[in-house]
């Protein structure tokens, strides 16, 4: 598979998020067990100010360009300040996101130096254009659950996903990206490097979301034990 028909394939997994003071990415990354509620993975800065101050979020599901609207009310968002990643939680909107996942990558797993990725977003320059980028692993950084690439990121782009390629493990989420540092050392700016978080508060958030179901699954049992 070559970057091209991942990109055909991850798009359907794609949104653009709007608050009231700006604009990101985001990807459906995980259902609850019953699929009746869904997770949008994205950068925690793309939608800290909206969450701090219980302002509506918009959605637009990039191929279909349907948009969803969400009060405080309507969403949870699971957030992790640490590694600057966040999950807007909330009821499984009229949109046709596909009922498969792509599957996240493995905490025990994470990608070697030198691997290429790929990310999506939809940059400030032209922020109603999908955008595909790549690059290499640069490094790994343990101590924040980050990976720094060799590649570009622009304001807008944060939040979309860090894809991988596995001949045996097929299209994977490795992460999202979070920031861009250029290298500014000598005074100018030249090319630096994009940091991306990996997946671990988004494998955090999944196993929550179990956890509910399960919870929800035994108090239906024992109700349903108890009936005469």
């Amino acid at each position: 598979m070559d970057w091209n028909q991942v990109v055909q394939k991850v798009m359907n997994y794609i949104v653009h998020i709007y608050t009231p003071d700006g604009s990101g990415t985001g990807f459906l990354c995980l259902y609850n067990q019953t699929k009746a509620f869904c997770g949008i993975a994205t950068a925690l800065h793309v939608v800290e100010q909206a969450d701090n101050w219980q302002q509506p979020i918009r959605l637009v599901h990039y191929l279909s360009n349907k948009p969803h609207f969400l009060k405080e009310d309507d969403r949870i968002i699971f957030t992790n300040r640490e590694t600057d990643s966040a999950v807007i939680f909330f009821p499984k909107p009229e949109v046709p996101f596909p009922d498969e996942l792509i599957p996240l990558l493995p905490i025990n797993k994470p990608l070697s130096i030198g691997n290429e990725v790929g990310w999506l977003g939809f940059p400030a320059i032209d922020p109603n254009t999908l955008c595909f980028f790549s690059g290499n692993v640069s490094a790994r950084q343990e101590t924040r659950n980050a990976y720094l690439i060799d590649g570009v990121a622009i304001h807008g782009v944060s939040g979309g996903p860090v894809i991988y390629i596995s001949d045996t493990d097929g299209v994977q989420f490795v992460g999202i990206v979070s920031q861009y540092r250029a290298n500014r050392v000598t005074g100018e700016a030249l090319p630096g490097l994009l940091y991306a978080q990996d997946v671990s508060h988004f494998h955090s958030v999944l196993k929550t979301v179990e956890s509910f179901d399960e919870a929800r699954k035994k108090k239906q049992e024992a109700v349903q034990l108890s009936a005469p």
